[in-house]
């Protein structure tokens, strides 16, 4: 409440302060040339005018006492607003924020790194602890805490439950037989998962260890650790053995067998039941999406917005009309094919992400899926937010495709690159943007040839996840301090491309010379969010079309490249080039075969800069400024004549600083690397074929030299900025608190 304490005076004293007011000049001669301006303006004043003109008048109308008691009236104001903060500091809702250290410390709150986005805020975490106070000792809090300090899909087990033992007869547990009931298929399918709920013998190891897991004091906290990722309204892929009697098709857009993941199912801000298959991250498997359709518009994963959906030209495949079995064997060779005169419109395999539709006469159906795909994080492209990487951000300047324009300017990919190119003269920067998750089968080559200092991007729409297959290399030249960006595709090999001299030799190509025969002077060549596929194109059990071939050559020299978050095959560069990669991944196919090196594939390539990546194949450059937080996958093979998997010819200058190194590595000077021995620690990953849910991630049992040896104590490799150590840091951290006296927990990695 304010108080005005000039009114509170007698009225004799509040006129002589007026008197005093009108026979004294109480403003100076600016401040009375402003007033007398601002009141020759009136009413056409702006509104800060307007509050200009009020001040000077109340300040050529105010006396000296008045004047006084007014700034005795602001320190008044200024104790009361003190007073008030001091109550609202009593409270974490409202208190300062200085105070809230003082608050968690005083409630024995324990500080973590806060990287899940869950409690990314230390207000709403302290008190999230005193809300989590009062559950305390319950199994749900436990489940809550892992789910929101990692960010990741948790579910908590109190192993007690599962064991089979003779119970005590005050508190039997009718569900918990011996043994499984074998008439139902949900028992089978779960066993030694999180959502097991057979009887197990007792197990005395120690759960903290890792090894054991059934045993009355254990509580098991079971982690997905891989992530759903959507693929919106894209089309299905052909079978290349398809012909009259067979439409056999696969999810992927790259033609691969890939397992379906479903999304998971929010169980809200406080945790109220023990989590259930479908809350969590996972793969999608057959029985579940069967029982899943025969709820038909009631079913958790099938249908518009949800893990899956099929539409046959144009319309949404009925639950009642798709069938779900086994699609396994050889291309043309398919178990349970559906009969001409079947009953359903589609069979889908969700385990190996094939279709196959009934075989009918007439042109083959227009089939597009919307599936979500497992993989580890936001790496290689997708429809997950990039917005805050793309270079040109002016709508005038951004041209969609497909055209949108009532006129179409063009109808092809390459020739809305063309039209983009000629753009640049006009605007200096334009963007060509993909506003689809479609595969865009190009039937003639991509070449952009850029004016000096111009810059084009090649992108994908946030949201967008398209899959470009060539027809030949992309070829990219420009004038001087001119850039090319590409973001957020997916590129391949289409069917008829094959690596081949003089062309193509890579998928994207910088070529010395444009097209006029000039010098290829483009200044920057940057990557992001994008996958060039290593090995060019996949068979359908993801094994490499073409191992070793590069998938970016760079010929100028005084190019730089710059790769962020994405994935591509070999690289081949000038010398007098530079690259530089973050949290990427450069994979050759094989550890033997060549990662990086000059043209030849032999010399050394251009100076590499790489921080958090993980480079599958052997690596020769000339200068390694910085390698830092890094897997080198890599060793010579016999009589290749390389001296180890990772050679930098100039060994005084750069840095290799908290990497895996492969054996015998010539490098620069080195700081807290680990190098290949025998008997000694190295990185141990689920999968290195491109195209598994779990590529290239480090296994849980990998030795903590390499799974904490970064500079911040998270992983070495292209996940470090996912900061898995962290977080299960953080869950450790908080976890013990929260247990029941007794109780000890241990982490399971069920992805």
């Amino acid at each position: 409440m304010s108080t005005d304490l000039f009114e509170l005076l007698p009225a004799l004293y509040r006129i002589r302060d007026r008197q005093l007011a009108d026979t004294q000049p109480l403003l100076s001669v600016e401040e009375t040339a402003e007033l007398s301006s601002l009141r020759g303006l009136t009413p056409s004043l702006a509104p800060d005018q307007k509050a200009r003109l009020t001040e000077l008048a109340a300040k050529a109308d105010r006396g000296p006492l008045e004047s006084l008691l007014l700034v005795v009236r602001e320190q008044i104001a200024a104790i009361t607003e003190d007073l008030d903060q001091l109550y609202d500091d009593q409270f974490i809702e409202t208190c300062a924020q200085w105070v809230i250290p003082y608050i968690g410390d005083l409630i024995g709150y324990q500080s973590v790194k806060g990287i899940a986005p869950a409690i990314d805020n230390p207000r709403s975490e302290v008190a999230e602890t005193i809300s989590l106070r009062r559950r305390k000792g319950t199994i749900l809090v436990v489940e809550q805490l892992a789910r929101d300090v990692t960010g990741w899909g948790a579910h908590a087990v109190e192993f007690f439950r599962v064991l089979g033992d003779t119970q005590y007869m005050n508190h039997i547990r009718l569900e918990n037989r011996y043994a499984p009931d074998l008439r139902r298929w949900k028992p089978g399918i779960y066993v030694d998962t999180g959502f097991d709920r057979t009887s197990h013998r007792v197990d005395v190891r120690r759960i903290a260890s890792g090894r054991g897991r059934y045993n009355i004091q254990n509580v098991g906290i079971f982690l997905w650790t891989l992530g759903a990722y959507p693929v919106t309204d894209a089309p299905a892929t052909a079978a290349a053995t398809n012909g009259p009697a067979q439409r056999c098709y696969r999810f992927s857009s790259l033609g691969i067998d890939v397992p379906l993941f479903h999304r998971t199912a929010p169980q809200g801000e406080q945790i109220a039941a023990p989590a259930k298959p479908t809350n969590v991250p996972d793969r999608l498997r057959r029985r579940v999406i069967c029982e899943d359709l025969e709820k038909g518009v009631g079913a958790v994963h099938y249908g518009l917005g949800k893990s899956l959906l099929l539409t046959l030209n144009g319309h949404p495949v009925n639950p009642y009309q798709i069938e779900v079995a086994n699609l396994s064997g050889a291309d043309g060779a398919w178990v349970n094919l559906p009969p001409a005169d079947s009953r359903y419109l589609a069979v889908v395999d969700p385990e190996l992400g094939r279709i196959a539709l009934a075989p009918a006469a007439g042109a083959a159906p227009s089939l597009r899926v919307y599936y979500d795909y497992g993989f580890a994080a936001d790496l290689g492209g997708g429809e997950y937010p990039r917005g805050d990487t793309f270079i040109v951000t002016d709508s005038a300047r951004i041209l969609p495709y497909p055209d949108t324009a009532a006129v179409p300017r063009y109808t092809t990919l390459g020739a809305a690159l063309t039209f983009a190119v000629g753009e640049l003269s006009q605007h200096g920067s334009v963007a060509l943007e993909v506003t689809t998750s479609d595969t865009l089968a190009l039937t003639a080559p991509l070449a952009a040839d850029l004016p000096a200092g111009t810059t084009l991007e090649l992108r994908a729409a946030d949201g967008a996840r398209p899959t470009l297959l060539l027809k030949d290399e992309i070829a990219v030249t420009g004038g001087a301090s001119s850039t090319f960006a590409l973001n957020g595709c997916i590129v391949a090999a289409g069917a008829t491309m094959k690596p081949g001299s003089p062309a193509p030799a890579a998928l994207v190509h910088l070529q010395a010379q444009r097209p006029d025969g000039s010098a290829n002077r483009l200044r920057t060549f940057l990557l992001r969010h994008c996958t060039l596929v290593p090995g060019w194109s996949l068979a359908s059990d993801r094994s490499p079309a073409y191992p070793d071939t590069p998938a970016l050559v760079i010929e100028p020299a005084g190019v730089e490249v710059v790769v962020e978050r994405s994935i591509l095959g070999a690289f081949r560069t000038q010398p007098l080039a530079t690259a530089t990669l973050t949290d990427s991944i450069l994979d050759a196919t094989g550890h033997t075969w060549t990662a990086y090196a000059a043209l030849d594939g032999t010399v050394g390539g251009g100076a590499l800069t790489l921080q958090g990546c993980t480079i599958v194949g052997k690596v020769h450059t000339t200068l390694l400024s910085l390698a830092s937080n890094c897997i080198f996958w890599s060793a010579r093979a016999a009589g290749d004549g390389w001296a180890s998997g990772l050679v930098a010819d100039r060994k005084q200058e750069g840095c290799a600083r908290f990497s895996f190194l492969p054996y015998k590595a010539v490098t620069p000077r080195r700081f807290q690397c680990l190098e290949q021995a025998p008997a000694s620690a190295q990185p141990t990953f689920h999968s290195e074929r491109y195209g598994d849910p779990a590529y290239l991630k480090l296994l849980a049992g990998t030795s903590d030299l390499i799974r904490m040896g970064a500079d911040d104590g998270g992983e070495m490799g292209a996940f470090h900025f996912v900061l898995g150590p962290q977080r299960e840091s953080d869950l450790k951290t908080r976890i013990n608190e929260y247990l029941p006296v007794g109780l000890e927990s241990g982490l399971i990695f069920e992805t």
